[in-house]
């Protein structure tokens, strides 16, 4: 089935990454590059263009205009986190850029699914849900997931099995007030915390390692890219083929009244449902605090 994926700053280091990970993946039948630097977007066109041909992909540079009739638009468009500054910094500078872009995809076709990759993403979430008219459910943001993933990894190595066996999120803001949910976490079917191996881990060391990890990444290369790529892809996937998977994604949770990350089942209306984890007293009061931040960082730039 005929299907297109639009990518807002498809030029840039994350953009192409995303689209290259589409196409590699075989998730979109069209994959559509929106940039205001042209030609270097159709630079990008051109060398993706070699890979799509390989996977059936058919790749081409388009306006904002018509990204907002395809079935997902993921927006990388904004400024880049610069080293030294967290992601709250990066609000005034992104809504702006942020507000522009959607103005210059309306009207959305109604089933469109726009998922925000560009940070501080769980703010310009709520700010995209805002500006964009479309269905809460089907305005998302890549969240949590990628933190997730980084978490899932290093305690793959510190258990010795497979990425796929553990089963732990981190939940929040994608952001400085981020935290891991350690009492519902597991392996296999056995809880996480029963294992010798967890209760002699430095939890607190490893949270703030997988935390820090992209401001690492940032120090060194001036930016992240295919880590997000390859979870934005995936994200997509499980849209467009209304797989259901449950992805730690920022969305619109009414218990807090803001964009936040908690497990969503994701499908081909954007997230279909939230399934909150059992937490402790200390953990909900993280999720709490995590809220609060983002609201004072949403009334920071008048939203």
């Amino acid at each position: 089935m005929k299907n297109s994926i639009a990518i807002i700053g498809g030029g840039g280091s994350v953009g192409s990454a995303v689209a290259y990970a589409l196409i590699v993946r075989r998730v979109a039948s069209e994959v559509v590059l929106v940039d205001l630097d042209q030609a270097r977007c159709d630079a990008q066109v051109l060398d993706l263009s070699d890979a799509a041909h390989l996977f059936d992909t058919h790749v081409r540079s388009a306006p904002a205009k018509e990204a907002g009739q395809c079935d997902i638009v993921v927006v990388c468009a904004g400024a880049k986190q610069r080293p030294g500054e967290n992601r709250i910094d990066l609000i005034g500078r992104n809504k702006e850029i942020l507000g522009s872009v959607i103005e210059s995809m309306k009207p959305f076709k109604k089933e469109t699914v726009l998922l925000l990759v560009s940070n501080p993403v769980d703010v310009l979430t709520h700010i995209a849900q805002k500006l964009s008219g479309l269905p809460v459910g089907q305005v998302i943001g890549s969240g949590t997931f990628l933190d997730s993933v980084r978490l899932r990894g290093e305690l793959a190595k510190t258990l010795n099995v497979a990425e796929t066996a553990i089963h732990a999120y981190v939940l929040g803001e994608h952001g400085d007030s981020q935290f891991v949910a350690w009492s519902s976490a597991s392996v296999g079917c056995t809880p996480l915390m029963s294992l010798p191996q967890i209760k002699a881990l430095n939890r607190d060391a490893l949270a703030e390692s997988v935390k820090n990890k992209a401001y690492r990444i940032i120090e060194a290369k001036g930016f992240t890219q295919f880590g997000i790529g390859a979870v934005t892809a995936q994200i997509c996937e499980s849209i467009i083929l209304d797989l259901r998977h449950v992805r730690p994604l920022s969305h619109y949770v009414e218990e807090y009244g803001v964009c936040v990350s908690l497990p969503a089942v994701l499908g081909h209306k954007g997230v279909q449902e939230t399934l909150k984890p059992p937490l402790t007293a200390d953990e909900e009061a993280q999720l709490r605090r995590s809220a609060a931040e983002l609201k004072k960082g949403i009334a920071a730039c008048g939203m």
